[in-house]
Protein backbone atom coordinates (compact mmCIF):
# COMPACT_ATOMS: atom_id res chain seq x y z
CA UNK A 1 0.00 0.00 0.00
CA UNK A 2 1.34 3.44 -0.86
CA UNK A 3 0.43 6.23 1.59
CA UNK A 4 0.94 9.72 0.33
CA UNK A 5 3.35 10.80 3.36
CA UNK A 6 6.28 8.81 4.80
CA UNK A 7 6.96 9.43 8.59
CA UNK A 8 7.25 7.06 11.11
CA UNK A 9 3.49 7.11 11.88
CA UNK A 10 2.31 6.43 8.30
CA UNK A 11 5.08 3.43 7.63
CA UNK A 12 3.71 1.72 11.02
CA UNK A 13 0.38 2.15 9.57
CA UNK A 14 1.66 0.66 6.39
CA UNK A 15 3.35 -2.01 7.48
CA UNK A 16 1.07 -3.26 10.57
CA UNK A 17 -2.26 -1.97 11.51
CA UNK A 18 -3.52 -1.17 7.79
CA UNK A 19 -1.44 -4.51 6.35
CA UNK A 20 -2.80 -7.03 8.24
CA UNK A 21 -6.42 -7.66 8.18
CA UNK A 22 -9.12 -6.27 10.96
CA UNK A 23 -10.92 -8.37 13.07
CA UNK A 24 -14.00 -7.71 15.30
CA UNK A 25 -14.05 -7.51 19.22
CA UNK A 26 -16.10 -9.79 20.89
CA UNK A 27 -15.48 -10.76 24.61
CA UNK A 28 -12.41 -8.93 24.67
CA UNK A 29 -11.00 -10.90 21.54
CA UNK A 30 -10.48 -10.00 18.28
CA UNK A 31 -12.29 -12.76 16.14
CA UNK A 32 -12.94 -13.18 12.47
CA UNK A 33 -16.52 -13.37 11.80
CA UNK A 34 -18.06 -16.46 11.34
CA UNK A 35 -19.09 -16.07 8.19
CA UNK A 36 -15.47 -15.75 7.63
CA UNK A 37 -16.55 -12.69 5.04
CA UNK A 38 -14.52 -9.51 4.73
CA UNK A 39 -14.96 -6.21 2.61
CA UNK A 40 -12.61 -3.36 1.00
CA UNK A 41 -12.27 -0.20 2.73
CA UNK A 42 -11.09 2.79 0.69
CA UNK A 43 -9.14 5.78 0.87
CA UNK A 44 -11.68 8.56 -0.46
CA UNK A 45 -8.88 10.64 -1.83
CA UNK A 46 -7.63 8.14 -4.53
CA UNK A 47 -10.11 5.77 -4.60
CA UNK A 48 -7.54 2.44 -3.70
CA UNK A 49 -8.16 -0.01 -1.30
CA UNK A 50 -6.62 1.07 2.43
CA UNK A 51 -7.55 -2.33 4.29
CA UNK A 52 -9.64 -5.36 4.77
CA UNK A 53 -12.44 -5.20 7.69
CA UNK A 54 -14.77 -8.95 8.95
CA UNK A 55 -17.62 -8.35 8.00
CA UNK A 56 -20.25 -9.39 11.13
CA UNK A 57 -23.14 -11.04 10.70
CA UNK A 58 -26.49 -12.37 12.88
CA UNK A 59 -24.30 -15.07 14.35
CA UNK A 60 -21.63 -12.55 15.48
CA UNK A 61 -23.95 -9.66 16.58
CA UNK A 62 -25.72 -12.60 19.28
CA UNK A 63 -22.05 -13.60 20.56
CA UNK A 64 -21.30 -9.49 20.98
CA UNK A 65 -24.71 -9.37 23.09
CA UNK A 66 -24.16 -11.72 25.19
CA UNK A 67 -20.93 -10.67 26.28
CA UNK A 68 -22.09 -7.64 26.94
CA UNK A 69 -24.90 -8.96 29.06
CA UNK A 70 -22.20 -11.07 30.74
CA UNK A 71 -20.07 -8.33 31.65
CA UNK A 72 -23.39 -6.21 32.58
CA UNK A 73 -24.96 -8.32 35.08
CA UNK A 74 -22.15 -11.12 35.99
CA UNK A 75 -18.54 -9.55 35.12
CA UNK A 76 -16.60 -6.90 36.98
CA UNK A 77 -18.56 -3.92 35.14
CA UNK A 78 -21.65 -3.84 37.30
CA UNK A 79 -20.13 -4.26 40.59
CA UNK A 80 -17.04 -1.78 40.15
CA UNK A 81 -17.69 1.32 42.04
CA UNK A 82 -18.21 4.50 39.80
CA UNK A 83 -14.80 6.28 40.34
CA UNK A 84 -12.93 2.87 39.31
CA UNK A 85 -14.98 3.14 35.89
CA UNK A 86 -14.43 6.74 35.85
CA UNK A 87 -10.64 6.15 36.63
CA UNK A 88 -10.52 3.55 33.39
CA UNK A 89 -12.21 6.51 30.93
CA UNK A 90 -9.55 8.86 32.01
CA UNK A 91 -7.08 6.06 31.38
CA UNK A 92 -8.43 5.69 28.16
CA UNK A 93 -8.45 9.37 27.03
CA UNK A 94 -5.02 9.49 27.85
CA UNK A 95 -4.20 6.55 25.66
CA UNK A 96 -6.35 8.27 22.47
CA UNK A 97 -3.75 11.31 23.16
CA UNK A 98 -0.87 9.58 23.19
CA UNK A 99 -1.95 8.08 20.21
CA UNK A 100 -3.24 11.13 18.61
CA UNK A 101 -0.84 11.19 15.32
CA UNK A 102 -1.64 8.03 14.42
CA UNK A 103 -5.49 8.11 15.16
CA UNK A 104 -5.74 11.24 13.28
CA UNK A 105 -3.37 10.04 10.24
CA UNK A 106 -6.02 6.78 10.02
CA UNK A 107 -8.96 9.12 10.08
CA UNK A 108 -7.85 11.10 7.24
CA UNK A 109 -6.79 7.91 5.30
CA UNK A 110 -10.53 6.47 5.83
CA UNK A 111 -12.62 9.79 5.88
CA UNK A 112 -10.34 11.65 3.70
CA UNK A 113 -10.80 14.85 6.14
CA UNK A 114 -7.39 17.22 6.85
CA UNK A 115 -4.95 15.36 8.86
CA UNK A 116 -4.83 18.86 11.08
CA UNK A 117 -8.80 18.34 10.86
CA UNK A 118 -8.36 15.31 12.46
CA UNK A 119 -6.04 16.09 15.30
CA UNK A 120 -7.04 19.22 16.28
CA UNK A 121 -10.84 18.33 15.76
CA UNK A 122 -12.07 14.55 16.11
CA UNK A 123 -9.28 13.12 17.63
CA UNK A 124 -8.97 15.62 20.35
CA UNK A 125 -12.93 16.01 21.27
CA UNK A 126 -12.72 11.98 21.54
CA UNK A 127 -10.36 12.34 24.48
CA UNK A 128 -12.54 15.22 26.06
CA UNK A 129 -15.63 13.51 25.39
CA UNK A 130 -14.28 10.61 27.77
CA UNK A 131 -12.89 12.57 30.49
CA UNK A 132 -16.05 14.88 30.41
CA UNK A 133 -17.77 12.08 31.33
CA UNK A 134 -15.82 10.26 33.48
CA UNK A 135 -16.93 13.23 35.35
CA UNK A 136 -20.48 12.68 35.46
CA UNK A 137 -19.89 8.81 36.60
CA UNK A 138 -20.11 9.84 40.12
CA UNK A 139 -22.40 12.59 39.95
CA UNK A 140 -25.72 9.78 38.33
CA UNK A 141 -28.19 11.06 41.27
CA UNK A 142 -31.86 10.20 41.88
CA UNK A 143 -33.60 12.28 44.04
CA UNK A 144 -35.80 12.83 47.23
CA UNK A 145 -39.49 13.65 46.79
CA UNK A 146 -42.16 14.83 49.19
CA UNK A 147 -45.21 12.94 48.99
CA UNK A 148 -48.50 14.38 50.45
CA UNK A 149 -49.53 11.38 52.81
CA UNK A 150 -52.61 9.77 53.25
CA UNK A 151 -54.72 8.89 56.57
CA UNK A 152 -51.43 10.83 58.10
CA UNK A 153 -49.29 8.45 57.32
CA UNK A 154 -45.56 9.39 56.60
CA UNK A 155 -43.45 7.94 53.63
CA UNK A 156 -39.82 8.49 52.30
CA UNK A 157 -39.77 8.41 48.82
CA UNK A 158 -36.78 8.34 46.22
CA UNK A 159 -35.59 7.95 42.83
CA UNK A 160 -32.34 6.02 41.97
CA UNK A 161 -30.95 6.26 38.40
CA UNK A 162 -29.83 2.88 37.33
CA UNK A 163 -28.43 2.02 33.95
CA UNK A 164 -30.29 0.98 31.04
CA UNK A 165 -28.52 -2.14 29.92
CA UNK A 166 -26.72 -3.21 26.93
CA UNK A 167 -26.64 -0.63 24.38
CA UNK A 168 -25.99 -0.80 20.64
CA UNK A 169 -24.46 2.21 19.14
CA UNK A 170 -24.05 2.56 15.53
CA UNK A 171 -22.39 5.61 14.54
CA UNK A 172 -22.28 7.48 11.00
CA UNK A 173 -19.03 8.09 8.88
CA UNK A 174 -18.71 11.74 9.32
CA UNK A 175 -16.83 11.91 12.80
CA UNK A 176 -16.03 8.01 13.12
CA UNK A 177 -13.93 8.46 15.69
CA UNK A 178 -15.74 11.36 17.81
CA UNK A 179 -19.20 10.11 17.48
CA UNK A 180 -17.99 6.74 18.73
CA UNK A 181 -16.19 8.48 21.74
CA UNK A 182 -19.72 10.58 22.26
CA UNK A 183 -21.98 7.38 22.63
CA UNK A 184 -19.66 5.05 24.62
CA UNK A 185 -17.97 7.50 26.91
CA UNK A 186 -21.78 8.73 28.43
CA UNK A 187 -22.98 4.47 28.37
CA UNK A 188 -19.64 3.95 29.90
CA UNK A 189 -20.20 6.51 33.09
CA UNK A 190 -23.74 5.64 32.91
CA UNK A 191 -22.47 1.60 34.49
CA UNK A 192 -23.77 0.03 30.78
CA UNK A 193 -21.65 -2.50 28.55
CA UNK A 194 -21.72 -1.51 25.01
CA UNK A 195 -21.75 -3.20 21.34
CA UNK A 196 -20.37 -0.25 18.69
CA UNK A 197 -21.11 -0.57 15.27
CA UNK A 198 -19.41 2.14 12.96
CA UNK A 199 -20.22 3.11 9.49
CA UNK A 200 -18.57 0.23 6.72
CA UNK A 201 -17.29 3.20 5.13
CA UNK A 202 -15.26 4.47 7.85
CA UNK A 203 -14.36 1.15 10.20
CA UNK A 204 -10.41 2.13 11.27
CA UNK A 205 -10.17 4.25 13.87
CA UNK A 206 -12.84 2.46 15.98
CA UNK A 207 -10.94 -0.81 15.87
CA UNK A 208 -7.85 1.44 16.86
CA UNK A 209 -10.05 2.70 19.55
CA UNK A 210 -10.66 -1.25 20.40
CA UNK A 211 -6.69 -2.05 20.96
CA UNK A 212 -6.62 1.27 22.96
CA UNK A 213 -9.35 -0.12 25.03
CA UNK A 214 -7.81 -3.31 25.73
CA UNK A 215 -4.34 -2.00 26.56
CA UNK A 216 -6.02 0.34 29.11
CA UNK A 217 -7.61 -2.65 30.60
CA UNK A 218 -11.19 -2.21 30.38
CA UNK A 219 -13.21 -5.86 31.64
CA UNK A 220 -13.79 -8.25 28.74
CA UNK A 221 -17.20 -7.65 27.42
CA UNK A 222 -17.93 -4.36 28.56
CA UNK A 223 -16.84 -2.61 25.21
CA UNK A 224 -17.84 -4.80 21.44
CA UNK A 225 -16.82 -3.53 18.34
CA UNK A 226 -19.08 -5.11 15.07
CA UNK A 227 -17.72 -3.69 11.96
CA UNK A 228 -20.32 -4.59 8.58
CA UNK A 229 -22.65 -3.00 6.85
CA UNK A 230 -26.42 -2.05 7.33
CA UNK A 231 -27.67 -5.72 8.05
CA UNK A 232 -24.98 -5.88 10.73
CA UNK A 233 -26.92 -2.84 12.40
CA UNK A 234 -30.16 -3.88 11.71
CA UNK A 235 -29.21 -7.69 13.10
CA UNK A 236 -28.18 -5.31 16.45
CA UNK A 237 -31.20 -3.47 16.41
CA UNK A 238 -33.22 -6.23 16.61
CA UNK A 239 -31.42 -7.80 18.89
CA UNK A 240 -34.13 -9.10 21.71
CA UNK A 241 -30.92 -8.62 24.53
CA UNK A 242 -30.27 -4.89 23.29
CA UNK A 243 -31.87 -2.98 26.17
CA UNK A 244 -31.29 0.67 23.98
CA UNK A 245 -30.17 1.64 20.58
CA UNK A 246 -28.54 5.03 19.86
CA UNK A 247 -28.18 5.96 16.30
CA UNK A 248 -26.61 8.81 14.36
CA UNK A 249 -27.18 9.06 10.47
CA UNK A 250 -29.82 9.47 7.91
CA UNK A 251 -33.39 10.28 8.94
CA UNK A 252 -34.63 7.31 6.20
CA UNK A 253 -32.93 4.37 8.54
CA UNK A 254 -33.65 6.14 11.79
CA UNK A 255 -37.34 5.51 10.97
CA UNK A 256 -36.35 1.83 9.89
CA UNK A 257 -34.92 1.56 13.67
CA UNK A 258 -37.79 2.89 15.22
CA UNK A 259 -39.52 0.29 13.46
CA UNK A 260 -37.27 -2.36 14.12
CA UNK A 261 -37.08 -1.30 18.03
CA UNK A 262 -40.68 -2.34 18.86
CA UNK A 263 -40.00 -6.02 19.45
CA UNK A 264 -38.66 -5.48 22.52
CA UNK A 265 -39.55 -2.20 23.08
CA UNK A 266 -35.76 -0.71 23.54
CA UNK A 267 -35.11 2.76 24.29
CA UNK A 268 -34.15 4.51 21.55
CA UNK A 269 -32.12 7.95 20.86
CA UNK A 270 -32.30 9.58 17.18
CA UNK A 271 -29.29 11.91 16.26
CA UNK A 272 -30.87 12.28 12.55
CA UNK A 273 -30.65 14.58 9.14
CA UNK A 274 -30.34 18.38 9.16
CA UNK A 275 -31.04 21.33 6.65
CA UNK A 276 -30.28 24.05 9.18
CA UNK A 277 -30.87 27.86 8.12
CA UNK A 278 -28.07 30.84 8.94
CA UNK A 279 -30.31 33.85 9.33
CA UNK A 280 -27.87 37.08 8.75
CA UNK A 281 -29.99 40.73 9.67
CA UNK A 282 -28.76 44.09 7.81
CA UNK A 283 -27.04 45.01 10.86
CA UNK A 284 -24.65 41.97 11.37
CA UNK A 285 -21.42 42.29 11.56
CA UNK A 286 -20.42 41.03 8.21
CA UNK A 287 -17.06 39.51 8.03
CA UNK A 288 -18.15 37.53 11.29
CA UNK A 289 -21.06 36.34 9.43
CA UNK A 290 -19.10 35.94 6.50
CA UNK A 291 -16.92 33.42 7.97
CA UNK A 292 -19.86 31.98 9.98
CA UNK A 293 -21.55 30.65 7.05
CA UNK A 294 -18.64 29.72 5.49
CA UNK A 295 -17.45 27.31 7.85
CA UNK A 296 -20.88 26.41 8.54
CA UNK A 297 -21.18 24.42 5.06
CA UNK A 298 -17.32 23.80 4.04
CA UNK A 299 -16.41 22.61 7.27
CA UNK A 300 -15.51 18.49 6.82
CA UNK A 301 -16.33 19.10 2.99
CA UNK A 302 -20.51 19.54 4.22
CA UNK A 303 -20.46 16.40 5.98
CA UNK A 304 -21.97 17.72 8.93
CA UNK A 305 -25.48 16.80 10.29
CA UNK A 306 -25.74 20.31 11.74
CA UNK A 307 -24.03 22.37 8.26
CA UNK A 308 -25.76 25.76 7.69
CA UNK A 309 -27.35 24.92 4.25
CA UNK A 310 -29.54 27.43 3.76
CA UNK A 311 -28.39 30.85 3.75
CA UNK A 312 -31.14 33.70 4.45
CA UNK A 313 -29.52 36.48 4.12
CA UNK A 314 -31.31 40.94 4.11
CA UNK A 315 -31.40 42.15 0.62
CA UNK A 316 -29.43 45.07 1.86
CA UNK A 317 -26.43 42.76 2.41
CA UNK A 318 -26.82 39.70 0.30
CA UNK A 319 -25.05 40.55 -2.05
CA UNK A 320 -21.31 41.94 -0.20
CA UNK A 321 -22.32 38.48 1.99
CA UNK A 322 -22.46 36.09 -0.93
CA UNK A 323 -19.56 37.69 -2.53
CA UNK A 324 -17.62 37.07 1.15
CA UNK A 325 -18.81 33.62 1.26
CA UNK A 326 -17.48 32.74 -2.29
CA UNK A 327 -14.59 34.36 -2.14
CA UNK A 328 -13.99 31.68 0.86
CA UNK A 329 -14.70 29.07 -1.52
CA UNK A 330 -12.74 30.20 -3.65
CA UNK A 331 -9.88 30.07 -1.34
CA UNK A 332 -9.71 26.80 -0.59
CA UNK A 333 -7.16 24.35 -0.99
CA UNK A 334 -8.98 21.47 -1.80
CA UNK A 335 -7.05 18.01 -2.17
CA UNK A 336 -5.78 14.63 -0.01
CA UNK A 337 -6.13 15.15 3.43
CA UNK A 338 -2.90 14.24 4.76
CA UNK A 339 -1.24 17.01 3.10
CA UNK A 340 -0.47 19.71 4.95
CA UNK A 341 -1.82 22.67 3.08
CA UNK A 342 -5.28 20.94 2.06
CA UNK A 343 -8.25 23.09 3.62
CA UNK A 344 -11.26 20.68 2.42
CA UNK A 345 -10.76 17.12 1.79
CA UNK A 346 -13.23 14.84 -0.87
CA UNK A 347 -16.35 13.34 0.36
CA UNK A 348 -15.91 9.64 1.87
CA UNK A 349 -17.07 7.92 -1.23
CA UNK A 350 -18.01 6.97 -4.91
CA UNK A 351 -21.77 7.18 -3.80
CA UNK A 352 -21.72 10.38 -1.82
CA UNK A 353 -19.78 11.66 -4.69
CA UNK A 354 -22.57 10.86 -7.03
CA UNK A 355 -25.50 11.63 -4.49
CA UNK A 356 -23.76 15.46 -4.08
CA UNK A 357 -22.69 16.32 -7.98
CA UNK A 358 -26.50 14.99 -8.73
CA UNK A 359 -27.98 17.65 -6.47
CA UNK A 360 -25.84 20.01 -8.09
CA UNK A 361 -26.87 19.29 -11.17
CA UNK A 362 -30.21 19.48 -10.23
CA UNK A 363 -30.17 22.63 -9.03
CA UNK A 364 -28.70 23.77 -12.10
CA UNK A 365 -31.01 22.53 -14.29
CA UNK A 366 -33.99 23.71 -12.20
CA UNK A 367 -32.68 27.80 -12.64
CA UNK A 368 -30.91 27.69 -9.52
CA UNK A 369 -27.86 30.17 -10.76
CA UNK A 370 -24.36 28.66 -9.89
CA UNK A 371 -22.39 31.34 -8.22
CA UNK A 372 -19.31 29.17 -7.88
CA UNK A 373 -18.73 25.55 -8.01
CA UNK A 374 -20.97 22.76 -9.42
CA UNK A 375 -19.16 19.90 -9.89
CA UNK A 376 -16.75 17.39 -9.55
CA UNK A 377 -13.09 18.77 -9.22
CA UNK A 378 -10.63 16.37 -11.26
CA UNK A 379 -10.66 13.13 -11.70
CA UNK A 380 -8.90 10.97 -9.34
CA UNK A 381 -10.46 10.64 -5.93
CA UNK A 382 -14.00 12.09 -4.74
CA UNK A 383 -13.43 15.58 -4.69
CA UNK A 384 -16.37 17.85 -5.15
CA UNK A 385 -16.24 22.32 -5.57
CA UNK A 386 -17.55 23.92 -2.77
CA UNK A 387 -20.50 25.51 -4.83
CA UNK A 388 -22.77 28.26 -3.93
CA UNK A 389 -26.49 28.30 -5.15
CA UNK A 390 -28.82 31.51 -5.36
CA UNK A 391 -32.77 32.01 -7.28
CA UNK A 392 -33.53 28.33 -5.14
CA UNK A 393 -36.80 28.42 -4.65
CA UNK A 394 -38.78 26.52 -2.09
CA UNK A 395 -39.65 23.51 -4.27
CA UNK A 396 -36.16 22.86 -5.74
CA UNK A 397 -34.39 19.71 -4.71
CA UNK A 398 -31.44 21.32 -2.94
CA UNK A 399 -33.48 23.62 -0.70
CA UNK A 400 -35.68 20.69 0.66
CA UNK A 401 -33.16 17.74 1.00
CA UNK A 402 -30.33 16.89 3.43
CA UNK A 403 -27.61 16.75 0.44
CA UNK A 404 -24.25 16.41 3.06
CA UNK A 405 -21.75 18.07 0.86
CA UNK A 406 -20.68 21.35 0.27
CA UNK A 407 -23.47 22.99 -1.10
CA UNK A 408 -25.10 26.48 -0.17
CA UNK A 409 -28.25 27.31 -1.28
CA UNK A 410 -28.99 31.19 -0.74
CA UNK A 411 -31.56 33.55 -0.65
CA UNK A 412 -32.58 36.99 0.33
CA UNK A 413 -35.41 38.92 2.20
CA UNK A 414 -36.50 42.33 2.30
CA UNK A 415 -38.28 42.99 5.11
CA UNK A 416 -37.54 42.09 8.79
CA UNK A 417 -41.18 40.52 9.75
CA UNK A 418 -39.82 37.93 12.71
CA UNK A 419 -42.13 35.78 11.75
CA UNK A 420 -42.35 35.34 8.22
CA UNK A 421 -38.70 34.65 7.78
CA UNK A 422 -38.58 32.25 10.62
CA UNK A 423 -41.93 30.22 9.27
CA UNK A 424 -39.25 30.51 6.04
CA UNK A 425 -36.19 29.20 8.55
CA UNK A 426 -38.92 25.93 9.57
CA UNK A 427 -40.15 25.42 5.83
CA UNK A 428 -38.50 22.13 6.31
CA UNK A 429 -38.68 18.33 7.79
CA UNK A 430 -35.63 19.01 9.82
CA UNK A 431 -35.57 20.83 13.04
CA UNK A 432 -31.31 20.58 14.12
CA UNK A 433 -29.40 23.77 14.06
CA UNK A 434 -30.06 27.46 13.34
CA UNK A 435 -27.60 30.57 13.39
CA UNK A 436 -28.61 33.84 13.32
CA UNK A 437 -26.19 36.79 12.80
CA UNK A 438 -27.16 40.36 14.76
CA UNK A 439 -26.09 42.97 16.80
CA UNK A 440 -29.66 43.14 17.92
CA UNK A 441 -29.87 41.44 20.97
CA UNK A 442 -33.56 41.49 21.08
CA UNK A 443 -34.04 40.67 17.56
CA UNK A 444 -31.26 37.65 18.23
CA UNK A 445 -33.24 36.35 21.50
CA UNK A 446 -36.89 36.63 19.60
CA UNK A 447 -35.61 34.76 16.53
CA UNK A 448 -34.29 32.05 18.83
CA UNK A 449 -37.28 31.73 20.14
CA UNK A 450 -39.34 31.34 16.52
CA UNK A 451 -36.72 28.83 14.81
CA UNK A 452 -37.88 25.35 15.56
CA UNK A 453 -34.62 23.08 16.00
CA UNK A 454 -32.33 22.15 19.19
CA UNK A 455 -29.76 24.12 18.42
CA UNK A 456 -29.39 27.79 18.26
CA UNK A 457 -26.60 29.74 17.61
CA UNK A 458 -26.18 33.73 18.00
CA UNK A 459 -22.89 35.17 16.21
CA UNK A 460 -20.77 32.38 16.12
CA UNK A 461 -19.98 29.65 18.76
CA UNK A 462 -19.41 25.71 18.75
CA UNK A 463 -20.95 22.31 19.96
CA UNK A 464 -19.33 21.34 23.20
CA UNK A 465 -19.65 18.20 25.15
CA UNK A 466 -21.14 20.34 28.08
CA UNK A 467 -23.98 21.40 25.73
CA UNK A 468 -27.11 19.26 24.90
CA UNK A 469 -27.28 18.37 21.22
CA UNK A 470 -30.20 16.95 19.40
CA UNK A 471 -33.22 18.40 16.97
CA UNK A 472 -36.94 18.93 16.46
CA UNK A 473 -39.47 16.79 14.06
CA UNK A 474 -37.42 14.77 11.87
CA UNK A 475 -34.35 15.68 13.43
CA UNK A 476 -34.51 12.66 15.82
CA UNK A 477 -35.44 11.93 19.30
CA UNK A 478 -33.91 12.76 22.78
CA UNK A 479 -30.36 14.95 23.37
CA UNK A 480 -26.75 13.65 23.30
CA UNK A 481 -24.14 15.65 25.47
CA UNK A 482 -24.15 17.26 28.65
CA UNK A 483 -26.33 15.79 31.56
CA UNK A 484 -29.25 15.19 29.28
CA UNK A 485 -26.54 12.89 26.85
CA UNK A 486 -25.40 10.68 30.28
CA UNK A 487 -29.11 10.29 31.57
CA UNK A 488 -30.36 8.57 28.62
CA UNK A 489 -28.56 5.74 29.29
CA UNK A 490 -30.23 5.74 32.31
CA UNK A 491 -33.79 4.48 33.51
CA UNK A 492 -35.43 5.70 36.96
CA UNK A 493 -36.64 4.04 39.48
CA UNK A 494 -39.39 5.56 42.08
CA UNK A 495 -39.02 4.01 45.97
CA UNK A 496 -41.39 4.89 48.46
CA UNK A 497 -40.93 3.84 52.04
CA UNK A 498 -43.69 4.03 54.55
CA UNK A 499 -42.58 5.35 58.24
Amino acid sequence: MNIAIQTPIAQKLASGFLASQRKLLIDGQWVDAKSGKTFEVFNPADGQVIAHVADAGREDVDLAVKAARRAFTEGPWSKMPASQRAKLMWKLADAIDAAGDELALIETLDNGKPMKAARMVDVAGSAERFRYYAGWATKINGETLTMAGQNGNMYHTYTLREPVGVCGLIVPWNFPLMMAASKIAPALAAGCTVILKPAEQTPLSALRLGELIQEVGFPDGVINILTGFGETGAALVDHPGVDKVSFTGSTEVGKLIVKASTGNLKRVTLELGGKSPVIVFPDADLSTAIDGASRSIFTNTGQVCAAGSRLFAHQKIFDQLIDGVAANAKKLKVGPGVNADTDMGPVVSLEQLERVTGFMKAGADAGANVVTGGGRLGNEGYFVQPTILTNTTADMSVRREEIFGPVLCAMSFSDEDLDRIAADANDTEYGLSAQIFTRDLSTAHKMARKIKAGSIRINGGMLDANVPFGGYKQSGWGRENGREGVEIFTEIKAVTVGL
